[in-house]
């Protein structure tokens, strides 16, 4: 199967969003940060799926993306699709010139194939992940560690010039 770094890190992205929709808008750098994605790529990859009416944008303090639309709705299909990604299992990415040029014996195979994948992922949404157990406690892990950055992040902000200065003298 072919499916690049694009459509893998675009889904985890879209399913980070979905498990943390109850708390409004999510920043991209939160994303970033959560799943270890650059923030550069992140903003490429938004582009796509906000052009893909996946996501919304909300602008201001406290802004940042929302699905657009319920994560029942959203097919993880969807998601690859409009980050022009594909699942495609043949090695000449469906073009039929497989073996200098011809089609190989095997190409209708590895294209029926490709067609099941996106098919499987078609029938898949983003609340059938969001409800999974391992799901639910992998973000609970990362939400616990990216809570810990934070607080360490607050610590170092609280020392001037190697001295530790109260929270409630800043």
């Amino acid at each position: 199967m072919r499916l690049t770094t694009k459509g893998r890190y675009a889904v985890t992205a879209m399913l980070d969003l979905a498990i943390h929709r109850e708390q409004g808008p999510i920043s991209l750098a939160d994303i970033s940060q959560r799943q270890g994605i650059s923030l550069s790529y992140l903003e490429q990859l938004f582009g796509r799926l906000r052009k893909g009416m996946l996501v919304r944008s909300v602008r201001g303090p406290g802004g940042g993306y929302e699905l657009d639309g319920t994560p029942d709705y959203i097919k993880i299909s969807h998601i690859i699709d409009a980050v022009n990604e594909s699942v495609d299992t043949t090695k000449c990415q469906g073009a039929g010139n497989c073996q200098g040029g011809e089609t190989c014996l095997t190409h209708h195979l590895w294209e029926d194939l490709s067609e099941q994948i996106h098919d499987f992922l078609q029938g898949v949404s983003l609340a059938d992940l969001v409800i999974k157990n391992e799901v639910r406690q992998i973000a609970r892990n990362q939400d616990k560690k990216q809570s810990r950055a934070h607080s360490s992040i607050s610590d170092d902000d609280s020392r001037v010039n190697g001295s530790y200065i109260p929270e409630t003298a800043l």
